[in-house]
């Protein structure tokens, strides 16, 4: 009898145990990996309807297995470096003008853990990793618990192209400038087919063959790593992994080069060969960018700059492939959120722009996709996000409440369907003194105040942006809201810019 009891109170013991352990491990944070491209427009992957680009197996599959955002954009940019400020915004939770107040007390070391994944997640519980471009005035090894190859915005013999710009500043003030001679290698090309100064798959030219080997894979080596030391814990953990691909100079090796032929590269929609307005918008020839091609664009400077930008993204597809194997060897997959993401767009040859200086769409919109354990597969929602939600989104996702001064908000119950509509009752956008945006209800108003300028585009019957109907009598109502609204969110994110006098021109 007493064999009995005691057997009983085993089992009940054992019982208690195994629902203990089970409520523990529901109690286990999810793992994040954020994945950030540079400069790679929402237009560049095959399975979001680009047919000349070759993004499967990897990215392709982030589609096929967790919820797009058609409709994510980059806030804007104080400077030129739009990925500096894009990437501010991401790391701090503040809109533009705020951020760039902001980051003063950065480079005084003060008030890093207020900063994402480096402390906000750091503090409730997770391990945090960072690798790839950085470009903010924090410094990550004291936002980051682990780092490895913190890479400046461009590789650093491309560096001594800032002293180009200050040259194109002083050039530009005479009346012919002579910019061809100071044009550095891999400026102001294609001529002609035979030009071959500059092949982005040779090693010698350095850039982002710096240190022997190319920096997407150097990343791809160091989150394996990542991966294979966080196996081992028992903690959450966070990584941050950003590639200097596909941004300039875009280099990769042959073999993703070999994978694209000139002739069946497509000229783009808006393709121009100069945009009428580019030095009124400060995106002229003066503009580092907007000069990696000759002026006027010619078909072979775009289509050349295209499939070099294809292979290089090409290249960035493959290495995250093997990141996620990893991740699947690791056996954290089933609890891992992945979210993918690039800090801007770009034109290369749309409305006659190659960087991405400006607030079309190209330039602005990056792809954005978000995958996990209960997120639903091959769904995108054409719904309005800003990129820098995925900051609140992760802090969403491993139940961290979102500070006050976190002016982002999450799109996890966007992406799970539980919301339909978007967090902002309008885009804003904002480049410089020289643009501002609002986009709503599928329309975007552009204003150029320096020249005194608004133009309108129906993004619905004209998503390339192509047809200004701004002076359409049916749409004068529809400017003059737009405008008012426009005015209203300047206020509201503490834009410094009065753009007050095109009320005139309505």
């Amino acid at each position: 009898m007493k064999i009995k009891i005691c057997f009983l109170f085993l089992i009940v013991a054992i019982s208690s145990c195994n629902k203990k352990v089970e409520k523990e491990a529901s109690k286990v944070k999810p793992n994040i990996v954020f994945i950030f491209t540079d400069d790679q427009t929402y237009s560049s992957i095959h399975a979001l309807g680009n047919n000349e680009i070759i993004t499967p197996p990897t990215m392709d599959l982030l589609v096929k297995e967790g919820t797009t955002f058609t409709n994510a954009y980059n806030m804007g940019a104080w400077s030129g470096a739009v990925c500096a400020a894009s990437r501010a915004m991401l790391i701090s939770g503040r809109s533009v003008w705020n951020v760039n107040n902001f980051r003063k007390n950065w480079i005084k070391k003060d008030s890093l853990n207020k900063t994402w994944g480096g402390k906000l997640l750091e503090t409730n519980g997770y391990d945090t990793y960072m690798t790839g471009k950085w470009h903010v005035d924090a410094p990550a090894n004291q936002v980051f618990q682990h780092t490895k190859h913190v890479r400046p915005g461009m590789p650093k013999d491309t560096w001594d192209h800032w002293e180009m710009v200050a040259k194109f500043d002083s050039l530009s003030k005479t009346k012919n400038p002579d910019y061809e001679a100071i044009m550095p290698n891999g400026y102001n090309r294609p001529k002609s087919i035979n030009d071959t100064t500059w092949r982005s798959f040779d090693t010698s030219k350095g850039g982002f063959w710096e240190g022997g080997t190319h920096w997407s894979e150097v990343l791809k080596d160091d989150a394996i790593s990542f991966i294979d030391e966080a196996k081992t814990k028992d903690n959450p953990f966070f990584m941050y992994l950003a590639f200097n691909a596909p941004h300039d100079p875009r280099q990769a090796p042959k073999e993703y080069f070999d994978m694209y032929n000139l002739d069946n590269i497509s000229l783009p929609e808006s393709y121009l060969p100069k945009y009428p307005f580019n030095e009124d918008i400060a995106s002229g020839i003066n503009v580092r960018d907007e000069a990696l091609a000759p002026f006027p664009r010619t078909e072979l400077a775009v289509k050349t700059h295209t499939k070099e930008y294809y292979a290089s993204i090409t290249h960035v597809d493959a290495q995250i492939g093997k990141i996620i194997e990893a991740l699947k060897a690791s056996g954290k997959m089933d609890n891992t959120y992945i979210i993918f993401t690039a800090d801007h767009g770009l034109a290369m040859g749309r409305h006659g722009l190659i960087g991405k200086q400006s607030l079309f769409d190209h330039s602005i919109r990056p792809p954005m996709i978000i995958l996990g354990p209960d997120i639903p597969k091959n769904k995108k929602t054409n719904v309005d996000v800003y990129l820098q939600d995925a900051m609140a989104t992760s802090l969403d996702i491993a139940g961290v409440e979102k500070p006050k001064y976190i002016e982002f908000n999450t799109f996890l119950d966007i992406a799970k369907g539980a919301k339909k509509t978007s967090n902002y009752h309008a885009i804003y956008g904002a480049y410089k003194d020289a643009q501002r945006m609002i986009r709503k209800d599928g329309y975007k108003l552009l204003a150029y105040p320096k020249i005194e300028k608004v133009l309108l585009f129906d993004l619905k019957k004209d998503p390339e942006e192509i047809h200004d109907i701004s002076k359409n009598p049916e749409q004068r109502e529809r400017v003059k809201t737009l405008f008012n609204q426009l005015l209203k969110l300047q206020k509201d994110m503490d834009d410094p810019l009065d753009i007050s006098a095109l009320n005139k021109t309505l």
